[in-house]
Formats: structure tokens, sequence, C-alpha cells
């Protein structure tokens, strides 16, 4: 065989070769991906994450906040005002990142809370005595009883209810969620599944309304 011949066929075999082995990374990458999109759906939105609006809402927002965080705190009535320019149009759920020390006891105290069907009711008490319940980047348990009795509470059931073993489980689903999709800080949004490009309210406004346009073509 000719020196020229043998350059071809070696030269078409590592062709075959490169090509057969991009085409199987490739196909491990997109498995690769897909599984973690699979893992990062199921991380955004748990059975037990407390929802407001439409339950077949267009967009889902989903936010991981913190009740001692003065952002999470700035955002909440932008993020009600956005749903009641959209009616039935998002559904807000609420996932738990409590990075403040002692946050977690505000989130505790509003799964109690829940149990007695007063959820958004403690949600406002808590986050209009934030300045305080909240300094110095620290949460003051003694604080925090009487904004909640103020809503109508049944206080020595809250107490009870804030050490049951289920509301310490879905802290800490929350918390590892929180890590699968690394979220750092709040408040921290995904619509339809979607992080923000960069953060900011018309960031959120904009990319509600870009997933909102999408499902009425």
């Amino acid at each position: 065989m000719k020196p020229k011949t043998l350059f071809i066929v070696a030269a078409t075999v590592l062709l075959s070769g490169f090509l057969a082995a991009s085409a199987f990374y490739q196909s491990q990458q997109r498995e690769q991906a897909a599984q973690q999109a699979s893992v990062n759906r199921e991380a955004l939105v748990r059975m037990h994450s407390p929802a407001l609006g439409n339950p077949n809402a267009p967009v889902v927002l989903v936010e991981f906040f913190d009740p001692a965080c003065e952002t999470c705190r700035a955002f909440y009535p932008l993020i009600k005002d956005m749903m009641a320019a959209n009616p039935g149009k998002i559904r807000l759920v609420l996932r738990y990142a409590p990075f403040h020390a002692g946050s977690d006891q505000l989130v505790a105290a509003l799964e109690a809370a829940r149990r007695q069907g007063k959820y958004w009711e403690a949600m406002d008490a808590l986050l209009a005595a934030q300045d305080e319940l909240a300094q110095n980047h620290s949460v003051d348990k003694e604080r925090i009883w009487a904004p909640l009795a103020a809503v109508g509470l049944d206080m020595a059931k809250l107490k009870s209810d804030m050490a049951a073993a289920d509301i310490a489980n879905v802290i800490a689903q929350d918390l590892a969620d929180a890590q699968t999709l690394q979220v750092r800080k709040t408040p921290e949004f995904f619509v339809n599944g979607r992080p923000l490009p960069s953060f900011g309210h018309a960031q959120l406004q904009a990319l509600v309304a870009e997933e909102i346009a999408k499902a009425s073509r």
C-alpha cells in the first residue's frame, strides 16, 4: 500500500475515532444535563412548600427567602402587586433559606402558625416587626411572641408545634435544596425554573412577563 494511501486510511480511522468519542462525550453531557435538570426540578418545589395563587397558573415563581432578610421584606409587597396585576397567572411558592442567625426560629413559627391556618397573617406580622426581631443580622427569639399573639394564635400550641420534628425536617430539606440549586443569598428567585439573569426587581418583572407571554402564545 502506497504511503499516501496509508496516510488517508490512518487519518480516516483517527477521524472516525474522534467523531465516535465526541458523540459519546456529547451524549454523556446531555444525559448528565438531563439528570441535573431533573434534580433541579425536584429541588425547586416540595409537597410541603407554602404557596399563594392559582394552582394552575402558567407561571410558577419560586422564592428562597429568609424572614429576617430586609430585601425579602422589601420584595414581598412588590411580588403581591405583580400577582395582583396578573390575576390567575402567577403562583408564588416559598422556600426557606434561613441564613441569618436564629432565623430558623422565625421559619418554625411560620410553620407552626400554618397548623392554625394563619400562615400568611403570621408572615405579615413577622415582616412588619422585622426591625425589632432581627438586629445586627441576628434574631431575638423572645421578641417574636408579641406580633404573633396579635394575629390571634394559640401561643401555647404555637410554641409546642415549633419544636416538632417534621418542622425541623422541612427546614433541613429546604436548606439542602438551596444548596443543590446553589442559593447563597436571599431572596433568590426562579421563574418556571429559570434563575434571574441578574438580581433586581426589574429583572424579575421582565422574566415573569416573558414567561406569561410564552404561555399566551
